[in-house]
């Protein structure tokens, strides 16, 4: 018997310029919109991703079991970002020179909503590569919520994470880039987008709690490539194989990059069965990134 459709439960505070949470209550489900665009934004945007996951994969809201999606907009002062803080989604609105709103991209609002999910299935260390894995599965759904709701197919897609936040002075058409790491931004105030797209670009580093920011490129790049080699609508069967990872319960919380291109090749495997393209796909994706050697782990 077919389970019914769920609906979201989202409510919008506004923190007012404050780093105050949760800030006042500006909007709740089944209201109108109201004459704020960030609240607006923030609401269709989550709306757009419980849809998402409903659609895709059957899942109800961030935990799987109907969480309210509460959120935060105008947080801080010029804030320049986004954030889950285990509890909401919370919007900074830029400083209007480098960045605008947060809530202007579907893949931000994504983004931070799936950190919510990687958490309730677990969880992954927020540091080195486990904490890289972590953004970039963010990335990932970010992309995919976004390609969704423009019904793209893998090669219509733009693979871009945060189009249209950065204001017109800046170079640069994204955050990030899982297509091509790297070349999301080359600017004068923001310098080059330094994320690698192989391990031979990895960067170690003590900053941004061992580049989670910067080394998600290798692993968003493999899944941009998976997707490519296996065609269609990425979500259906990349997004799939990511998903079964990520929710399966056998990923440990400090996996590096080749247990989870382990794992991803177990889920391929098992949705698809072992000669199927898309365990092929994958593993030339992670062989490709150079996570995998030969199409075997090149560490544990």
């Amino acid at each position: 018997m077919a389970r019914t459709s769920p609906s979201p439960d989202r409510t919008i505070a506004d923190a007012a310029g404050t780093e105050t949470l949760p800030g006042t209550t500006v909007r709740t489900e089944d209201e109108p919109p109201v004459a704020d665009t960030a609240v607006n934004q923030a609401f269709d945007g989550l709306g757009v991703t419980f849809d998402f996951y409903w659609n895709a994969y059957q899942r109800d809201s961030i935990d799987g079991r109907g969480l309210p999606l509460d959120a935060t907009v105008h947080y801080g002062t010029d804030y320049d970002n986004a954030f889950w803080n285990g509890q909401r989604m919370v919007f900074g609105d830029g400083d209007g020179d480098v960045f605008t709103g947060f809530t202007g991209s579907i893949t931000v609002i994504a983004h931070e909503l799936t950190h919510g999910v990687t958490e309730s299935s677990g969880g992954l260390d927020y540091q080195g590569q486990s904490g890289a894995l972590n953004e970039s599965i963010s990335d990932v759904f970010g992309v995919l919520t976004e390609q969704y709701q423009k019904q793209q197919t893998a090669d219509q897609a733009t693979w871009l994470v945060g189009a249209g936040i950065f204001s017109a002075e800046v170079q640069g058409v994204a955050l990030r880039s899982l297509k091509a790491p790297g070349t999301a931004y080359d600017d004068d105030v923001l310098g080059k987008d330094p994320q690698p797209a192989t391990m031979a670009g990895y960067v170690t580093t003590s900053d941004d709690n061992g580049g989670v920011h910067i080394n998600s490129g290798i692993p968003n790049h493999a899944f941009y490539l998976a997707a490519i080699a296996i065609g269609g609508y990425a979500w259906e069967r990349a997004g799939l194989i990511w998903y079964r990872t990520v929710t399966g319960g056998q990923l440990p919380a400090d996996a590096d990059f080749a247990r989870f291109a382990d794992e991803t090749l177990a889920a391929a495997a098992a949705e698809y069965g072992e000669d199927a393209k898309e365990v092929a796909a994958v593993r030339s994706a992670w062989t490709s990134v150079g996570v995998l050697a030969d199409g075997h782990s090149a560490s544990r």
